[in-house]
């Protein structure tokens, strides 16, 4: 994905490539089981944000004290969510919260759902970028507190948010990149 960025490939087309060479190095290595992983990324160009995801690694923008999901989703609970079956709270400790629908590698790229966002970064805002690792582990209330420590470096939130993850299991890899403008 990176590669194709510096290259000038558009954000949704840089991960449908991703996702074709996942497919194409699966099929030669012969595996029993497809290689498979969700991504969520982020392109910054001055003030302005492309978010763009598949599966359930999420993006979230903090902005005036506040913590809000950008991305939804592509599970089995979100969409039980949508149907109005399952509330938000129910999600969090059902069975199959960790059944993806769309996944780089596995999902058919002709039915590969790149869903994007884009908006306005200003002085305040932070983009925060995150695997299934940390929202398993942490509330979004938790990841809300330590964003609001604005004494604290980018890195220093990112470092309290995994060991945070961490210390409430770690039952996943715990990814999280965020993004600051100052």
């Amino acid at each position: 994905i990176v590669r194709e960025i510096r290259s000038g490939t558009p954000l949704t087309q840089a991960i449908r490539i991703a996702d074709e060479e996942i497919i194409r190095v699966s099929r030669r290595r012969n595996d029993a089981l497809p290689m498979g992983t969700t991504v969520v990324a982020a392109r910054v160009q001055g003030q302005r944000f492309e978010v763009a995801w598949v599966g359930d690694s999420r993006a979230y923008l903090w902005r005036e004290g506040k913590l809000a999901q950008l991305s939804q989703d592509h599970s089995y609970v979100q969409d039980l969510i949508a149907q109005g079956t399952l509330t938000p709270e129910q999600a969090r400790s059902h069975p199959h919260r960790n059944v993806v629908t769309q996944a780089l590698g596995v999902t058919d790229p002709q039915q590969l759902n790149v869903e994007t966002l884009g908006g306005e970064l200003r002085p305040g805002m932070q983009l925060l970028l995150c695997s299934d690792g940390l929202t398993e582990e942490v509330d979004d209330r938790s990841i809300a507190r330590v964003l609001a420590h604005n004494e604290c470096s980018a890195q220093e939130c990112v470092d309290g948010l995994v060991a945070a993850a961490l210390d409430g299991g770690g039952s996943d890899n715990v990814t999280v990149v965020l993004v600051r403008r100052h």
